[in-house]
């Protein structure tokens, strides 16, 4: 008895499902694009932009970072070197982040793309 009621019970499920938006008289459902990009290079120059901005106060806080470690080495060349390499990660990451629309262009050029950067 219940297995029946379970099947009546899908079956209202489906049909209701169905045949609610025509007799809602359903409208077009338009959804905006939320990410303001029409094609693959606009997507990609605004990921660009969103890291550079995201990257550079991080670059800072890093560099700081790295000031702290100078300061309390005390002479002690581990902290030293560590700081040394925060200092040379964090520009060469920083140098990567800035030249990003340029290596796009690059790549645009190369394969013969048209991109914002290279119409």
């Amino acid at each position: 008895m219940p297995m029946m009621r379970i099947k009546k019970l899908i079956i209202f499920l489906l049909l209701t499902s169905f045949l609610a938006p025509l007799l809602a008289n359903a409208a077009v459902i338009k959804i905006d694009n939320p990410l303001k990009a029409n094609t693959l290079w606009e997507l990609l120059d605004a990921i660009i932009v969103f890291i550079f901005y995201l990257a550079v106060p991080i670059a800072v806080i890093m560099i700081i970072v790295a000031g702290y470690f100078f300061v309390i080495a005390a002479g002690d060349p581990n902290k030293i070197t560590t700081a040394k390499q925060i200092i040379l990660y964090t520009l060469i990451g920083l140098l990567i982040i800035l030249s990003a629309t340029g290596l796009i262009k690059l790549f645009g050029e190369i394969f013969g793309v048209k991109t914002p950067y290279n119409p």
